[in-house]
């Protein structure tokens, strides 16, 4: 992927699951998003960026070992923890990409909404952005072709590239 940590920052490979928050100059990578979503919030001013690889909607509850598995235990880890590295919830900003779904699902009745973990996961994941009061500027999401993600806090944009359909950048 193109981009890189430039200004001698440091890599992060953010792992299914997993969530990362670093201080500039850093480029925060995660791969292999399908269903999954690669969240990125960040405060420029403070110069603090974090990314989550969301597998899930929702934890229901359960007892949660890896935070960034849900979107409803992800967004608010994030928050916690840029907050705790300086920055401001009125200046946090945030990109997402993924949600693609997978695997064709034969018919549309009852439960093949609960099958489109993609949509499942956009949905929750923005609603949960909306509840903390974070901008959504920009997003890939949907399709049915994985992705990989590169956010540096150089350029403070996310670099998606596509199976098959090259790289973007939002």
């Amino acid at each position: 992927m193109s981009g890189g940590a430039g200004g001698g920052g440091t890599v992060y490979h953010v792992g299914m699951a997993d969530l990362v928050v670093a201080n500039a100059p850093a480029t925060l990578i995660t791969l292999g998003l399908g269903s999954c979503i690669g969240l990125v919030i960040y405060d420029t001013v403070a110069k603090v960026a974090g990314m989550a690889h969301i597998m899930l909607p929702e934890s229901r509850g359960a007892k949660v070992e890896k935070l960034g598995k849900f979107a409803d235990t992800a967004v608010p880890a994030l928050v916690s923890e840029m907050l705790q590295k300086g920055a401001e919830k009125l200046r946090m900003k945030a990109k997402l990409a993924g949600g693609a779904q997978m695997f064709a699902m034969p018919g549309t009745g009852a439960g093949s909404d609960f099958l489109a973990v993609g949509a499942r996961n956009v949905k929750e994941t923005t609603r949960m952005l909306s509840h903390f009061g974070i901008a959504l500027l920009a997003s890939d999401t949907g399709g049915n072709k994985g992705r990989t993600v590169e956010f540096c806090t150089n350029t403070w944009m996310l670099t998606i590239k596509t199976l098959g359909r090259g790289t973007s950048e939002i």
